[in-house]
């Protein structure tokens, strides 16, 4: 390519992935400058990040610096004075320059000492008699040092880009069908990726963005909708046929409560699946309290009642004793065998599980990591549960659903809600179920935030509840001051010292659990906890998920601004699991952020975990929730799955109507997609794939 040799093609290649035309007319403006407006010298405001202006050059002059000298230029138009600096090529702008001479000045104003100037303008003579053409937009393009030292900053870059558009622009084939054009009123691709180079105005711009962002989220769908046609296709699913004797006899006389019209949905769902001759891969998504463990437990027993195995693997051994011992105490009396498989679990004790397993004498097994083993055997496991999907990696999760030769169903649960975009764009080709109703009788936490100055009524509030026999979380995001971290950050150790201080042995009882003690250790204290036999209990994140104890009234958060929104709301649940009145107390300092003050405002305002999941995502973006910051496995260029919510939901549609008509992709009018739907297919890698 002209004005491209071997330095400038290695350094486009290495710092900005460019090697082909493609790529380069593929490299977007990221914001464009508006060329086509004229301000006045008394308009000019710090707010302004570029102006135009026309006005006469009155004054220039060179000043001498240690190092050469600037030059100084003064313009001059009917309503003010302006500065203009150059501290390179000084000698060059001088004599370009003449005073007494009209120019279209264009730059990026500043202030000085009350004054504003603009440092290396554009300047632009205009004849004597003739008016000024307005300009257009101006697109600029992101670079980098090393590329803007080979002259290939953003204006060396459209210079580049300007010649591609016109040599290859007529090239430029439609890649969606006539149908999804006219049904979402879009540009044709070809003007669109002309207009968002070098748009005529900014409606052409916008409707070039809007155009291009559909091109990149329906193929997204597209390829997540396909691998869901895929898997359905090669994955004939275990068929569950009966609700049989241990579902029915758990149903009716052991079933602790009524479930929620929600419960019922989405059992309904789920027992379609298992009945359909497909395996299942559903997401179950509910808040913190919601009732996701039951609606697992009853799967599991439609799983035994038709002669198969199901497993439930958790993040923590915290949480995989929980569901233990949750589960074989609604258990009791019903004839299912369950057992538990972890870290800690004995070398005797897992001889005897692995012969009970692999004979079918077991029903259950609950587990952590230690679940995915390869001298883990099952008989015939039909059913796997993972709780908490996000925490584990897409290879951990696919070595439970080879343990059987048919893939068994799989359901995943989450207490994280996740933004409707998000699930519809990282979940995309899981069926996904949702519990959005709490049990009846569960009251809204009521949420505070306060102060250092507040701690003293915060104690005494403390001492209220523990006095009605109720029992408190206090939870540090520390566990020992570390060098790196301001000393006001309370940490646990010294928290820990000042509650005993104000609550003594023996009126009351003070427990600690941190992510460094052993897990006998750690159990211990979370066993007096549930039993009642400690008040408070000190700790840091280790009681996020999963802790259920319907006593714990209180939830005190130190350092509240130190934690992420759905760690806050993840703590939160933690407390409101009796029937009586629970409290969340959000303990942080006078200094926050905005994003801090966001996100506890946020908490303070709700308890709907759906309604925080999207204020997070527009605090951390995708990236960060998903925890695909730097794995790079959705590269949108343009699109963005924070703003552009309804674009997303626009392009899904379209591609869910071509897929129910055409899941081959035959039609002639839908072929011309096969070449863009190879190119996504190619890069993504599917990590939300689970079968």
């Amino acid at each position: 390519m002209k004005g491209v040799g071997p330095s400038r093609a290695e350094l486009l290649a290495g710092e900005l992935s460019i090697r082909t035309y493609r790529e380069l007319l593929q490299h977007f403006p990221f914001r464009y400058v508006d060329r086509s407006q004229f301000h006045q010298i008394r308009e000019v405001r710090d707010e302004n990040t570029f102006v135009q202006l026309q006005a006469i050059l009155v004054e220039k002059k060179e000043i001498p610096q240690k190092r050469g000298s600037r030059l100084e230029a003064y313009i001059q138009d009917d309503t003010g004075r302006l500065k203009l600096t150059w501290f390179q090529g000084v000698k060059w702008v001088s004599n370009s320059l003449v005073v007494g001479q009209e120019y279209l000045i264009f730059g990026k104003p500043a202030r000085f000492k009350g004054m504003y100037s603009i440092n290396h303008p554009e300047m632009q003579a205009v004849e004597q008699g003739k008016s000024p053409l307005l300009g257009e937009l101006q697109p600029v393009y992101s670079s980098t040092e090393k590329l803007t030292r080979k002259g290939l900053d953003s204006k060396g870059l459209e210079k580049l880009i300007k010649q591609v558009v016109s040599e290859v622009i007529n090239e430029v084939e439609e890649n969606l069908p006539q149908s999804v054009i006219e049904e979402n009123k879009l540009m044709s691709r070809r003007q669109a990726m002309y207009h968002i180079h070098f748009p005529k105005d900014i409606d052409a711009m916008k409707k070039a963005r809007y155009r291009l962002k559909f091109d990149e989220l329906f193929y997204l769908q597209m390829a997540l909708l396909l691998n869901k046609v895929a898997r359905l296709e090669k994955s004939p699913g275990l068929v569950f046929e009966q609700v049989g004797e241990k579902f029915n006899i758990f149903y009716e006389k052991h079933l602790p409560f009524d479930l929620t019209g929600a419960q019922k949905r989405v059992l309904k769902e789920i027992r379609r699946d298992m009945g359909s001759g497909k395996q299942m891969n559903r997401l179950l998504q509910g808040d913190v309290g919601s009732g996701k463990t039951i609606v697992g437990l009853l799967c599991m027993l439609l799983a035994v009642d038709n002669d198969f195995q199901a497993a439930l693997m958790a993040p923590t051994e915290i949480l995989a004793n929980q569901h233990f011992q949750t589960l074989s105490t609604l258990l009791t009396g019903t004839g299912v065998r369950i057992a538990i498989l972890t870290g800690s679990t004995s070398k005797a004790e897992r001889k005897t599980l692995h012969q009970a397993l692999e004979y079918g004498e077991l029903h259950f097994l609950i587990g952590t990591h230690a679940l995915i083993e390869d001298k883990v055997k099952f008989k015939n496991l039909g059913l796997v549960i993972i709780d908490e999907q996000h925490r584990f990696g897409v290879a951990q999760r696919a070595k439970l659903w080879m343990k059987n030769h048919h893939p068994p169903h799989i359901l995943v649960m989450t207490a994280t809600p996740i933004p409707r975009t998000l699930a519809m764009s990282f979940y995309g080709d899981l069926d996904v179920s949702q519990i959005d109703e709490l049990p009846p009788g569960r009251k809204e936490i009521k949420t505070v935030l306060r102060s250092d100055a507040n701690r003293l009524s915060v104690f005494q509030f403390m001492e209220d509840e523990v006095k009605k026999g109720r029992q408190i979380y206090v939870v540090y995001p520390l566990i020992e001051e570390s060098e790196f971290l301001e000393a006001e950050y309370k940490d646990l150790m010294d928290g820990f010292e000042s509650l005993s201080r104000r609550f003594p042995i023996p009126a009351y009882q003070i427990g600690i659990v941190h992510g460094r003690m052993k897990s006998e250790d750690k159990a211990y204290e979370m066993l007096r906890f549930a039993k009642g036999e400690t008040h408070i209990m000190v700790a840091t994140t280790v009681i996020e998920v999963g802790v259920n104890i319907p006593n714990a009234s209180v939830m005190v958060i130190e350092s509240a601004e130190r934690f992420g929104l759905s760690q806050l709301h993840q703590l939160r649940g933690r407390v409101g699991r009796g029937a009586e009145q629970s409290f969340c107390i959000l303990m942080a300092g006078h200094k926050l952020s905005k994003d801090a003050k966001l996100r506890l405002e946020t908490m303070v305002r709700t308890n709907d975990g759906f309604e925080i999941a999207e204020v997070d995502l527009q605090i951390r973006g995708a990236g960060d929730i998903m925890g695909t910051k730097q794995s790079g496995d959705i590269e949108l260029k343009l699109a963005s799955l924070v703003n552009d919510g309804p674009v997303l939901t626009r392009a899904r549609e379209s591609a869910i109507g071509i897929i129910d008509e055409d899941p081959k992709i035959q039609k002639t009018e839908n072929r011309l997609m096969i070449p863009s739907l190879r190119r996504v297919m190619a890069k993504k890698s599917f990590w939300s794939k689970i079968s």
